[in-house]
């Protein structure tokens, strides 16, 4: 290798290394460009109907101010007082659940061999260090609510800057490719924003979906705390495989207090919904999505959440999305299917 080479290698591994190094901040600017996609949609609807862009964006921007202010003023207070009372009934829930264990080992003879299951007393003075160390260590938590609301603030920013001027930076990243390339990238550029914005409109509408059915269900079967769970099994369908268990755990607590019996029924109606959702609304709303496998998606989520943390889980999925579309149209159609066509031709 001559010095040139040596020069671009090491220039690679330093690249590499601030990339890694500034992970985080990359992930908030990927999420303002999904906001940016979303709003950016919107005001090209309305553009279509001779409204300037400006002005859409101002009407867009309105719109979800009015919302966000109407969703904090009717639905976050009696989410949070219903939450609250969830959190209230966790001692019940955890002595129901330990009656039942000393029911159940009774009946199996095993309770004589085996020590007896601790009381909530005795959890709660097993959590007490717990709970002082987190008061001990109220600065640091204050500063991480702190980081996160600067985080929101930047994430806010750079969404305005982008729907501003989204050409401009769009002709800025593809400076980064050779010049014979730069037609190439603005076309897989504009795959992977049609690719985000029909991965946005069908999770929005299959998180409505699953948030409806399952307060309907909840509501007629008398759970407490429908709009707790609804809400929560509407946000957690966000993130896929994961979210959906999580989401059904909080009704069958609530269940196991008031009749047993419902924890069956409650069981039965999430598999419906979820059956629902992936053989026909699915197949319906998201039939431009690009599809990506079970297993990918899991695998997609693990990597990410082990060294991104929560972030990272939750952007997941799009960032699959839009890597999917990049390997399939770099990877396969302009370096190997060449390839294969070369080959057919000797």
């Amino acid at each position: 290798m001559n010095i040139g080479k040596w020069i671009g290698l090491f220039s690679l591994v330093i690249s590499c290394y601030v990339l890694w190094e500034i992970k985080h901040i990359l992930l908030l600017i990927f999420t303002a460009v999904i906001f940016a996609t979303a709003i950016n949609r919107l005001v090209k609807l309305l553009e279509k109907i001779k409204i300037p862009r400006i002005l859409g964006i101002l009407v867009i921007i309105l719109t979800i101010t009015i919302a966000t202010i109407l969703f904090s003023w009717l639905i976050v207070p009696p989410f949070l007082d219903q939450f609250q009372k969830l959190l209230s009934l966790l001692p019940n829930i955890g002595e129901k659940l330990r009656g039942y264990l000393i029911l159940l080992l009774e009946n199996q003879g095993y309770l004589s061999l085996m020590p007896s299951p601790p009381s909530l007393d005795d959890l709660f003075s097993q959590l007490q260090p717990l709970f002082t160390d987190i008061f001990s260590n109220f600065f640091i938590i204050f500063s991480n609510s702190l980081t996160i609301i600067l985080q929101l603030v930047f994430i806010f920013i750079l969404t305005i800057m982008m729907i501003l001027n989204p050409h401009r930076y769009r002709h800025i990243f593809l400076k980064l490719f050779p010049s014979f390339y730069r037609q190439r990238g603005d076309e897989i550029l504009t795959l992977s924003e049609n690719a985000l914005g029909n991965w946005l409109i069908g999770i929005v509408v299959n998180c409505l979906f699953i948030g409806t059915l399952s307060g309907l269900g909840l509501w007629f079967l008398q759970i407490r705390l429908v709009l707790v769970h609804a809400l929560l099994a509407g946000l957690l369908n966000f993130i896929p495989n994961i979210g959906p268990v999580t989401s059904v755990i909080f009704p069958l607590m609530v269940a196991l207090l008031d009749e047993p019996w419902k924890i069956g029924a409650i069981i039965l109606w999430y598999i419906v919904i979820q059956n629902v959702e992936s053989y026909w609304l699915t197949p319906l709303v998201m039939a431009k999505q690009v599809s990506l496998l079970p297993v990918v998606t899991l695998i997609v989520q693990i990597f990410f959440a082990q060294f991104f943390g929560v972030l990272g889980l939750l952007l997941a999925l799009p960032l699959a999305v839009v890597a999917k579309t990049w390997f399939e149209e770099i990877l396969f159609k302009d370096i190997l299917d060449p390839w294969i066509s070369i080959a057919k031709q000797d």
